[in-house]
């Protein structure tokens, strides 16, 4: 489960790439932070997992995690080799959903000049930059495409054809400066080649209103805007809007636990906004966690929703999948009301699973297979 972050120079994505991979960092029994220059693996807060050891003693816990790629800055013109041009698309192309950072706070009086690539402030203007330039690459992409699907058409073979006849459906569309994910699926082999394809504005977004630091929890003109912006672009249920003040999740991830909650209390927060930002990416994502759960480690999971049990197996191994037998599983509230896995199976709560069965979020696992 992988995200790439994006946003114009000097927005604070980076600042929020570093806060995000520092925090993970903090947790043990998991190799967060930052792996590569511009990757890093954040954790999902998951209160789930302490409530499971809490009636399963184990050595340690080890949430779901979802993977990050900072992306070079855009700039207007980047679809026509302004900036660093298209390179980012290679990146951004490869993940599964986007993390677009748009400023939403002005230079502090007295404090450090911070200035924005286009000399002033304006989320929505930024916000149509960046989906401006997305388009035109995804354009540019079918634009390219289409003379060489439409020779390969010719040879009759279906998936060459099919290929063809999607791109000739999506140019008008992009064309027309509406996204890729307005394009409606209506033959089962189109949804496969579109993600061949990889189009940048058929992924999901999620938008981060990188806010002051008196400001955090957005609720200041410039991130209302982007609320607004957001709600008339993305009645798909595609996109979500996280306020986050970058500055104070930097401060945050470099704090002790004591002073961590001091400063969050000072700021009238609950918790850092990362935790809802990773949330709300997890979420975006179309995923769930399922757990599995002994003496070593209690782990969370993750599957896509409607995800089967044999699929399940899979992501912890692939022997387990092709071996599949059955799944031995219960819920976390079963675990909450009957206190042990002993007592769960002699409620007759404990329920033996097929290859048909469709994982629920919050199952709590025993897989058995045979290879």
């Amino acid at each position: 489960m992988e995200a790439g972050i994006v946003g114009l120079p000097n927005v604070g994505k980076s600042t929020l790439f570093n806060a995000l991979t520092k925090a993970g960092a903090l947790a043990a029994n998991y190799p967060f932070a930052t792996i590569e220059p511009n990757v890093g693996v954040v954790a999902i807060p998951d209160p789930r997992l302490e409530l499971i050891r809490g009636f399963i003693a184990s050595e340690k816990i080890v949430p779901a995690a979802l993977r990050l790629v900072d992306i070079a800055g855009i700039v207007r013109g980047a679809s026509v080799g302004e900036g660093l041009g298209n390179k980012f698309l290679s990146h951004i192309r490869e993940v599964d959903a986007i993390v677009e950072v748009v400023r939403c706070f002005e230079s502090p009086p007295g404090g450090e000049d911070i200035t924005h690539v286009e000399g002033t402030v304006d989320p929505v203007r930024d916000l149509e930059t960046i989906a401006t330039e997305l388009l035109l690459a995804d354009l540019q992409t079918v634009e390219g495409s289409i003379g060489k699907a439409e020779r390969a058409a010719k040879s009759k073979e279906p998936e060459t054809v099919a290929r063809y006849e999607l791109l000739k459906k999506i140019l008008p569309i992009l064309s027309a400066g509406r996204p890729a994910s307005t394009f409606k699926v209506t033959e089962p082999d189109q949804a496969k080649i579109l993600k061949g394809l990889g189009f940048i504005t058929g992924k999901k977004v999620l938008y981060v209103a990188n806010v002051a630091e008196d400001d955090p929890h957005g609720e200041g003109p410039h991130a209302l805007k982007v609320r607004q912006w957001v709600d008339q672009h993305g009645g798909d249920g595609k996109q979500d809007v996280v306020p986050v003040s970058a500055k104070i999740e930097s401060e945050l991830s470099d704090l002790t636990d004591a002073d961590r909650l001091e400063m969050l209390q000072s700021l009238g927060m609950e918790q850092p906004a990362l935790n809802a930002l990773a949330r709300a990416a997890y979420h975006l994502l179309g995923v769930q966690s399922f757990y599995t759960a002994g003496p070593k480690e209690i782990r969370a999971w993750t599957v896509p929703i409607g995800a089967t049990a044999p699929q399940a197996a899979g992501v912890i191994h692939t022997d387990f999948e092709r071996g599949f037998i059955r799944a031995e599983i219960y819920s976390v509230d079963d675990l909450v009301q009957y206190k042990t896995e002993k007592a769960i199976k002699d409620a007759g709560k404990l329920r033996v699973e097929g290859k048909a069965y469709v994982m629920r979020d919050a199952d709590v696992c025993h897989f058995l297979f045979n290879v």
